[in-house]
């Protein structure tokens, strides 16, 4: 199923060519005021708002604002299409919550581009945090870790440590880049510190704890099987 669009202009001339020309990648359904849109989103949320700053009435910005002060609506991805090319005008925009700022005149395959990638974010940010591992869960909204529907207490670090590893699941991580990654503010850390904390997540994980393999020499990986 194609993305919807709602575009907001009042330009007819210019939405009917954007309809023309984004027909074959998105449902795209035109309004040339405020009003019209809010009383659509009361029925319909669309996948993203392509918004004239410079449209009569309420105006760009103040749509944009009361969007993103809706509950049912904040997370809408917005791309404002305007004229208006100064860096305030742009700092304005983003400011009340704008995804991209496309400047007139453009191209839509511009346009096609820039709604595409906007989509692409937002799908992206609205995947699951949550990890699983056959039997282990890994949930990195809460920082919480269940095995077999069992809560396990892992500190910040075993946290951060497991998942690390689960990420990046039959391949080696080496302990440099665990510090690195997890310790890059702390100069006192070394390999040791590294040992401790791979040694207490095996011992909190049980038998689920033998897929943290050590490579001799080099770091850690965490296997599919034991």
């Amino acid at each position: 199923m194609k993305p919807l669009v709602f575009l907001v202009e009042d330009d007819v001339d210019l939405a009917d060519v954007l309809k023309f020309s984004l027909e074959e990648e998105f449902n795209l359904v035109h309004f040339t005021n405020a009003r019209d849109l809010f009383k659509a989103l009361e029925d319909t949320i669309p996948d993203i708002i392509l918004l004239d700053i410079m449209i009569p009435g309420l105006g760009g910005i103040r749509i944009a604002r009361s969007i993103r002060q809706n509950a049912l609506y904040k997370d809408l991805p917005i791309i404002f299409l305007t004229a208006k090319s100064e860096e305030e005008d742009k700092i304005e925009g983003f400011n009340v919550g704008a995804d991209d700022y496309v400047t007139k005149p453009f191209s839509s395959k511009e346009l096609i581009a820039r709604i595409k990638a906007v989509l692409n974010r937002y799908k992206k940010s609205n995947i699951s945090s949550i990890l699983k591992i056959d039997d282990l869960e890994i949930d990195d909204d809460t920082m919480g870790v269940k095995l077999n529907e069992n809560p396990i207490n892992l500190t910040k670090t075993e946290f951060r440590i497991l998942k690390l590893l689960a990420e990046n699941i039959d391949k080696v991580i080496t302990r440099d880049r665990i510090i690195n990654m997890l310790w890059s503010y702390d100069t006192d850390v070394n390999d040791r510190t590294i040992d401790v904390h791979i040694k207490h997540l095996r011992d909190k994980l049980g038998d689920y704890g033998k897929r943290v393999k050590t490579i001799r020499g080099v770091g850690y990986k965490f296997t599919k099987d034991e």
